[in-house]
């Protein structure tokens, strides 16, 4: 770890004629009146992570800035070239609509044709989605999108892709990093960008998305028939707008209203606190809006599109906002579902979770005779796990807890776009059948088992916060748990060495995924906990799944109370609380 004379050296490097003055001045006033700031800028080098790079903007090497955004250009660029020739390269560039974001999709699309790419750069804002399919359609070798997804404000990112449209995994992802940790110099980067090999692309890839999108439809004639079914629908001030909608459309849904004030694209989200669609308070100018207007189905998306949130209306008709996993489980049994009865199986069919998404999805899947696979955390998993399985077997979705989902595999990345106007689907098949979403996913509980799951962030931010991280999973490693809330651990997984270990009987098996930084608890009572640091953001995740039998629909709010208070004791039992 550099001491702090080391990093008020390496700070000093930043005063250079090589930054701009907007840089100088700001390390500048680091550098004589906050150590502290100084320290979280330029302590350590920002590095891929499971989502690319991502940090908060301003000077440093720890920041976001055409700087550091650059060296990782160049990096990738270097990367490219030793691994595909000088020839032929091309590359497509996307941005959301954060500060900053155009500035640096524009920097990024200059490096890259100066190093003699060809780039294919969208005209304006973009979701996420779009650029997969775009790296797909154009036959591209690479792409790069400017986010920092649902992030604060302060925040932006850069998420490298690779030939198959998914976000780059091993070995590229080490090799990238190796090869930016060569640029010691913003001289090293090159930024003389030639205009003739930049190419605009806008409405005309649009559109071949959202041709793709519309094959996922199953049941176009039901959507037709409840095409004014009220639907509310809010990108937060992103991307989603007009996509979403336009693909609502697409699909037969006519009642469609928005919400004006997030209608607006602006990287400061002024009208929440976060552009979080897993928080309620993102929600709640779509939940005014559709009380007003009569709706029965909200949805938003985050600022680059790939994720959505849901609101649906309870037994007493109070919208109630679904997390990731019942969203998820929701669209995986309408597919599964509607596959089976239309006799759309040809036996090769499979789906895939995240190891920390609810075991919900592979009873499902299971009754389906469909295979679930289970992956690390990251939709760059979902996209290896397709690319290697493509031509043998037939992805037809998958999701994550994280409010990610993808219909099909015409992108490889999660797709918010798709899976807004799936869910709108599910919502007319089931009024079909004279339920609410809300009733379908009770009548699912019934069928295959009550799932509840929390999630608990603990933010630790900065250098110290990046030890205290570190500490605790090594603490939980060196003295795990006997029992959790007076149930015995039975097994522990620990994916940092690969090994699922049986607490009662000692035996041990290897698992066959990547090493990763993450801890699972079984317990005897059937619940499971997760542990891991956050590959994007400076806090560590703890996530609780417990679950039950539900014997009927009228059970439903008993079993729910019981199994919420189950996940409450065992937070208190691990005192993080």
């Amino acid at each position: 770890m550099l001491s702090t004379d080391e990093i008020k050296r390496k700070a000093e490097e930043w005063l250079g004629s090589e930054f701009n003055e907007e840089t100088r001045q700001e390390v500048r006033e680091m550098l004589e009146n906050d150590e502290k700031k100084l320290i979280d800028a330029f302590y350590q080098d920002l590095e891929f992570g499971t989502g690319g790079l991502r940090g908060i903007m301003g000077a440093g090497t720890n920041r976001m800035n055409i700087y550091t955004l650059g060296m990782a250009t160049q990096g990738l660029s270097n990367y490219l070239i030793r691994h595909f020739g000088e020839k032929g390269i091309s590359v497509a560039v996307a941005h959301d609509c954060r500060n900053n974001s155009r500035l640096f999709a524009e920097t990024a699309a200059n490096i890259f044709s100066a190093n003699g790419f060809e780039v294919y750069l969208f005209e304006s804002l973009r979701p996420t989605p779009v650029l997969s399919f775009a790296i797909r359609h154009y036959n591209c070798r690479s792409g790069v999108v400017i986010t920092a997804s649902h992030n604060p404000r302060e925040y932006n990112g850069y998420k490298a892709y690779w030939d198959d449209g998914g976000q780059v995994v091993a070995p590229h992802d080490t090799g990238i990093i190796d090869e930016v940790r060569k640029i010691t110099s913003v001289s090293q980067i090159k930024s003389e960008g030639k205009p003739e090999k930049i190419i605009s692309i806008g409405k005309e890839t649009d559109d071949l998305f959202l041709d793709e999108v519309l094959k996922m439809t199953i049941n176009p004639d039901i959507n037709r028939k409840y095409e004014n079914m009220g639907i509310v629908f809010t990108p937060i001030h992103g991307t989603g707008s007009p996509l979403v909608p336009d693909a609502l459309r697409l699909f037969g849904f006519r009642n469609i209203h928005s919400v004006p004030e997030q209608d607006i694209v602006d990287g400061n989200f002024p009208t929440v606190r976060s552009p979080n669609p897993e928080e309620p308070a993102a929600l709640e100018l779509a939940l005014k809006r559709a009380v007003e207007t009569g709706s029965e189905l909200v949805m938003a998306t985050d600022p680059d599109g790939d994720r959505l949130g849901v609101a649906v209306k309870d037994l007493r008709g109070e919208f109630v906002l679904l997390n990731g996993n019942q969203t998820g489980a929701l669209l995986i049994y309408y597919i599964l579902s509607q596959f089976k009865e239309k006799n759309k199986y040809a036996g090769n069919e499979y789906i895939v979770k995240t190891i920390v998404t609810s075991d919900l999805l592979d009873r499902i899947a299971e009754k389906y005779r469909v295979e679930c696979y289970n992956v690390l955390t990251g939709f760059k998993f979902f996209a290896d796990l397709i690319k290697l399985l493509e031509g043998k077997k037939k992805y037809i979705g998958g999701g994550e807890e994280s409010y990610g989902f993808l219909p099909g595999d015409y992108v490889r990345d999660k797709d918010a776009v798709a899976s807004c106007a799936l869910v709108a689907e599910t919502a007319a098949w089931a009024k079909s059948r004279g339920k609410s979403l809300y009733e379908l996913l009770i009548d699912i509980y019934v069928e295959y088992g009550l799932f509840r799951e929390k999630l608990i962030n603990i933010v630790r931010k900065g250098k110290d916060g990046a030890d205290e991280i570190k500490a605790m999973m090594a603490g939980y490693r060196k003295t795990p748990p006997f029992a959790i809330n007076n149930s015995r651990v039975i097994r522990i997984d620990d994916y940092s060495t690969l090994v699922s270990a049986n607490c009662i009987t000692g035996e041990k098996r290897e698992m066959d995924l990547p090493v990763s930084d993450v801890l699972q608890f079984f317990l005897e009572d059937g619940s499971k906990i997760s542990v891991r640091p956050s590959g994007t953001e400076p806090k560590i995740k703890f996530y609780f799944s417990v679950n039950t039998e539900l014997s009927s629909p009228e059970m439903y709010g008993e079993s729910v109370r019981q199994l919420d208070q189950r996940i409450e004791n065992i937070i208190e039992d691990m005192r993080l609380t």
